[in-house]
């Protein structure tokens, strides 16, 4: 395995866990934690004892709805015999690495760089879907110009095409033979 595909699984993995709620792209307490190597518990433990370092837009408590929603979302089932008693945390792309930092633990270290590096992918394939967007805006509006001169065009030539034919002249070119049955006539 080269050093390129062992550094993109990670972040392939990061992907798909990342949701969006509340306009924000976040990661959620147990996902984050079994990336760190850690307990859900011990994570969420260790955010309550140094809280003050997780402002709202580093983390934030899901609603009851909210958690709802994610859960039909993803189809999951409760987590262990009881489930969730608390709704849980969900971490945007600085609250996943300030909770590495309050870890400090190696596994959570060397994930949350993974973790940044996705979530800066994930912008930059946003960016990229909003080029692309403008950049068919742009030529959705040249194709329309372009829609009214074809077809300024396709008129004219029609007229062209439908024009009634010339009327056939009185005298021909040429040597023409009387038709003896008219004469007779």
């Amino acid at each position: 395995m080269t050093k390129s595909s062992i550094t993109f699984l990670p972040e392939k993995q990061i992907l798909k866990i990342i949701v969006t709620i509340r306009g924000e792209r976040v990661i959620i307490d147990s996902d984050l934690a079994a990336l760190y190597g850690v307990e859900t518990r011990r994570l969420n433990e260790q955010i309550r004892r140094n809280i003050d370092k997780f402002p709202e837009d580093f983390m934030f408590q899901l609603t009851r709805e909210e958690f709802d929603n994610l859960k039909s979302q993803f189809a999951t089932s409760s987590s262990g015999w009881g489930g969730r008693r608390k709704t849980p945390l969900v971490f945007t792309e600085h609250g996943a690495l300030q909770a590495a930092n309050v870890l400090n633990s190696r596994q959570a270290n060397k994930m949350s760089v993974f973790i940044v590096r996705t979530f800066i992918r994930l912008r930059e394939m946003v960016m990229k879907n909003d080029k692309l967007s403008r950049k068919v805006e742009q030529l959705e509006k040249r194709v329309n110009d372009h829609d009214h001169i074809l077809f300024d065009l396709v008129r004219e030539i029609r007229k062209l095409v439908e024009a009634p034919d010339p009327k056939p002249r009185k005298r021909s070119i040429g040597f023409i033979v009387p038709d003896e049955s008219k004469k007779d006539t």
